[in-house]
């Protein structure tokens, strides 16, 4: 494959305000690439302005609700308007809910669906005829090890990241003949205080509590910055997947070879957790509130 260079290149990245995608967004600039930004905060989306126009780039931000296919085809529009073209688009926004499936309602399932792959569809389906006109491009997927391997107290995120790991894979043998490369990116647990930012269901102290904890497992997790890195040198070659850390690629290898042995881990795991609760479980709190009442 001939070398790819990001320089003068569009990137379109999603949930780019912070965390995962604002790293990957200052990595970016500094390779010399030009980026649009697409998050629902205003006040975070000009922090993240302020912060990469220090890098001599181009940037645009774009607030956008993604649960909006109008305001998705709104910001692509934006996104060309300005630069022209997108050479890159990187879905990265997501949002985690965890807590018991009892708790879980209709509508949590559809809007992790809409977030994690209505929304890659609908901006693939933008995006790829132009990417075809000019002769190529790379699309990241970030799914998850929940997309690979079910994870208790997080059904709706499994099951969302589950159906844009398919996707993601099956695009990517299709595109494959217009030049278009297509990652899927498998992260592990993100050490980005991406408790704060989830939502919780049940016993919502407990809840937090063991996400927190998983979260800040040095074996488990894998810090934002090198994450960054190894995505971008992994769409950089047109790699077809990723996972991160080394532990997240033996724990689905070990789900792939041993399926019937991983279930029975997964309930035993399950059954250290936070059992389920009334009500008032079914009522949803975010990280940054649970934290609050302690």
């Amino acid at each position: 494959m001939a070398p790819f260079s990001y320089r003068d290149k569009v990137a379109l990245i999603t949930g780019g305000s912070r965390g995962l995608g604002l790293e990957i967004a200052r990595q970016i600039c500094a390779r010399g690439a030009k980026v649009a930004l697409i998050a629902r905060d205003p006040e975070e989306l000009a922090r993240a302005k302020t912060e990469l126009d220090r890098l001599a780039t181009e940037v645009l931000t774009i607030q956008c609700d993604l649960l909006e296919s109008a305001q998705i085809q709104s910001a692509v529009q934006q996104t060309l308007q300005r630069f022209g073209r997108i050479d890159i688009l990187i879905n990265n926004a997501g949002m985690i809910e965890v807590g018991p499936i009892e708790h879980m309602q209709l509508k949590d399932f559809e809007r992790a669906i809409r977030l994690h792959f209505w929304a890659p569809f609908i901006l693939y389906l933008l995006v790829v005829p132009q990417m075809r006109s000019k002769g190529g491009g790379r699309i990241v997927n970030i799914s998850s090890v929940g997309g690979k391997i079910a994870v208790p107290h997080m059904a709706p995120y499994s099951a969302s990241k589950f159906a844009l790991t398919g996707f993601s894979d099956a695009s990517r043998a299709e595109l494959a003949r217009d030049n278009i490369c297509v990652t899927t990116v498998a992260p592990g647990m993100m050490r980005t205080g991406s408790q704060v930012h989830a939502t919780f269901k049940g016993d919502h102290s407990a809840e937090y509590k063991w996400f927190d904890l998983s979260s800040k497992l040095p074996f488990a997790s894998i810090s934002a910055e090198r994450a960054a890195r190894k995505i971008l040198t992994a769409c950089g070659r047109g790699k077809p997947s990723l996972v991160m850390p080394i532990s997240a690629y033996f724990i689905i290898a070990a789900n792939a070879l041993f399926p019937n042995a991983t279930a029975r881990v997964m309930k035993i795991v399950n059954r250290s957790m936070p059992s389920r609760v009334g009500k008032s479980g079914d009522e949803a709190c975010s990280g940054t509130e649970v934290r609050g009442k302690k």
